[in-house]
């Protein structure tokens, strides 16, 4: 089992993170993805942290669409740190999560979407699959994402909560769908249907912790432990048990990451 996108390296990890990472390896999660913010060097501690206590972990660096703002004058210069990061840390396997993000507007959209497209061009470049984020943002990044992509860019649509139209435009793109704890939520019936008609071979696992713990740990801290819930509830949807589930999401893992 693999949970293929977390936020380990967040300071809230930092007091316990021998626990939380020995809570991962006891619930069967050979490894996880955990997203750094690129040019943090907190985060980048912490992540030669985790190395060392789980080095089967994988990373990936990228300008999330909130901090596009800081890159404002110079969009290139967002590519050219998370160029320089990923050049000096071997356990880099992605660039991302990278996209838009129209729901909180925390950095102008042309910024956004110029900071996006430096990114892709450097994942054109590295030969490296993209960790998307997009929020009510949904056309703007397929257009980016075919325009700027070029058919050669890879990745995944993480968090996935978009409806059947985005789903299949993502796969035709040759993307993978990555659901997380929302999943689970009562209110999420939409989502579930739309993911049910998602192919196995094409879906992900993960928790995005910290944030949006699954049930029953909703409104707790979240943890990479807890991507047993949503290989629970994917199984649940396809009609195959939980095992199946988790051995098919970590080889889709490991078809796209390359570990």
């Amino acid at each position: 089992m693999i949970d293929s996108h977390c936020h380990l390296a967040d300071q809230v990890f930092a007091a316990d993170l021998d626990a939380v990472i020995a809570r991962a390896k006891e619930a069967g999660v050979e490894r996880a993805l955990v997203i750094l913010a690129a040019g943090d060097a907190k985060e980048a501690g912490q992540a030669r942290r985790i190395d060392e206590l789980w080095p089967e972990v994988r990373v990936a660096v990228g300008v999330h669409p909130h901090q596009a703002h800081q890159f404002a004058d110079s969009p290139q210069r967002a590519a050219d740190i998370v160029r320089e990061q990923t050049a000096g840390t071997p356990s880099v396997r992605a660039i991302g999560e990278i996209g838009l993000d129209y729901h909180y507007d925390f950095s102008p959209r042309d910024v956004q979407q110029a900071v996006f497209r430096s990114q892709i061009g450097l994942a054109r470049e590295r030969h490296l699959p993209v960790v998307i984020h997009t929020r009510e943002a949904d056309a703007d990044t397929l257009t980016i994402l075919r325009e700027d992509g070029g058919g050669e860019v890879r990745g995944v649509l993480h968090c996935f909560t978009g409806d059947a139209s985005l789903a299949r435009a993502g796969l035709d793109l040759g993307f993978y769908i990555s659901v997380a704890g929302i999943i689970t939520f009562p209110k999420a019936s939409e989502l579930r249907e739309t993911v049910r008609g998602v192919p196995l071979d094409r879906l992900l696992a993960e928790t995005d912790s910290p944030f949006l713990a699954p049930v029953p740990h909703r409104g707790r801290r979240n943890e990479p432990a807890h991507v047993t819930h949503i290989v629970a509830a994917l199984a649940d949807l396809h009609g195959l048990a939980p095992a199946d589930v988790a051995s098919k999401t970590a080889a889709n893992f490991h078809a796209l990451f390359k570990p």
